[in-house]
């Protein structure tokens, strides 16, 4: 990187774009991650995660790229290797999905603990058992407190974009945290859309050079990484990692924003559809959200004033953001899809919960839960949540227990 030049900075104006790719979403970040020619990727065939993984082998099979990639023999593997290599004073990225995270999930905390700045591509996944291969959530919610900034984004087109704002994120000095880039798993990791991409030089100049201030292999240095913190400074360091997560958001931003200017498709961290006169919402995270805007466009022609928000930004949870969207809505219908068993409330809800409680005109809030092991959720299914949410909202009754969407 040059004296000049800064990470994350919009390059010069008037950039001739290439081609539209028709590819899918696994490619999209497996070219951007090419373009950001990292020195290390290191991970293990997943599906439905492999497309990254395969598409990104190519690149180095090809001499497309100087990255060192290492065949690891698991997932644990995988997010140890890219521990060391980022402590060494490297830039490093892995990709994975449901099992497969639960068995890097110890190395989640080692590596936010360590202040690593490692980009993860999450494919989300159901848990087994019984044995299931398709999206829904679960695995997100299970890293959702490791100290990971993570976005979700609803197309390949956005997976692409946040992938290349993803180091620029994570190695932000007021950060200094690993970073997920959540793409729903085979909704996006295999749709094969049109995604407009960036030239390489464009990407590589706004992604810089990874430059730590501290690294093991530095010469003369001293440091040391990972080491034991009983009881005497262990609580400190959590702490700090608070306010990096606090950090974070305003990182994220200003990125995302960085490359709107950059592509013209401005990213939020909250997205909203007909929210200005809307009266009751739908909250939704992910791909669902083209089907939700569906059923919310047939709401409307019904009369009933509905709108939607999308989460982009899942950690850390936007919550003025979440506030002044949610701002006058009277019932709020939150579509999550994994279950918190045991919990009083699902994932999603909770947080919605918790970031309004404190709203002079707190919203109501239903829960309905969707999509487990993949299952589809036509159209007609988010109407029906729309209008027990207007019900709600005319009773002024919350109700108990979530919903059940296309529950057999």
């Amino acid at each position: 990187m040059t004296t000049t030049q800064k990470q994350g900075q919009k390059p010069s104006s008037g950039i001739t774009l290439p081609p539209a790719q028709a590819i899918n979403g696994g490619e999209a970040v497996a070219y951007a991650m090419r373009q950001i020619d990292p020195e290390v990727v290191a991970a293990y065939p997943i599906t439905p995660q492999t497309f990254i993984i395969e598409k990104f082998s190519e690149y180095v099979a090809d001499g497309l790229v100087n990255t060192e990639y290492i065949n690891v023999e698991s997932e644990h593997a995988a997010m140890s290797a890219c521990v060391g290599a980022t402590a060494a004073g490297g830039r490093a990225q892995t990709a994975t999905s449901g099992p497969g995270l639960a068995l890097m999930y110890e190395m989640l905390w080692v590596a936010s603990g360590m202040r690593l700045p490692i980009v993860m591509h999450l494919c989300s996944r159901s848990f087994s058992a019984p044995l299931n291969i398709l999206c829904d959530h679960s695995d997100v919610m299970g890293m959702r407190e490791s100290s990971w900034p993570m976005l979700i984004g609803s197309s390949p087109q956005e997976a692409y974009d946040q992938a290349v704002a993803m180091p620029t994120i994570a190695e932000n000095k007021s950060v200094l945290l690993p970073v997920a880039n959540v793409l729903d798993g085979f909704t996006v990791t295999h749709s094969v859309e049109r995604v407009e991409v960036l030239p390489d030089e464009v990407v590589k100049e706004f992604a810089g050079e990874y430059e730590p201030d501290i690294w093991a292999l530095q010469p003369g240095s001293t440091a040391t990484f990972g080491t034991l913190d009983a009881n005497d400074f262990y609580f400190e360091h959590k702490r700090q990692q608070v306010e990096a997560m606090k950090n974070s958001l305003e990182v994220v931003r200003t990125q995302l924003n960085a490359v709107g200017e950059i592509t013209g498709r401005p990213m939020n961290l909250v997205e909203e559809y007909l929210m200005d006169d809307a009266e009751i919402a739908l909250v939704v995270l992910g791909s669902s959200e083209g089907m939700v805007r569906a059923a919310i466009d047939q709401a409307r022609a019904d009369g009933i004033k509905v709108g939607m928000v999308r989460i982009r930004l899942f950690r850390p949870f936007p919550v003025a953001d979440v506030r002044k969207a949610l701002e006058g809505i009277g019932a709020v219908g939150v579509l999550d899809r994994a279950i918190a068993f045991g919990t009083p409330g699902n994932g999603l809800l909770q947080d919605l919960a918790t970031s309004t409680r404190t709203m002079p005109d707190r919203p109501l809030l239903m829960d309905f839960v969707y999509g487990l092991g993949g299952r589809a959720t036509p159209k007609q299914l988010f109407r029906q949540a729309v209008d027990e949410v207007l019900n709600m909202n005319e009773t002024r009754v919350e109700p108990d227990e979530p919903a059940y969407l296309g529950l057999k």
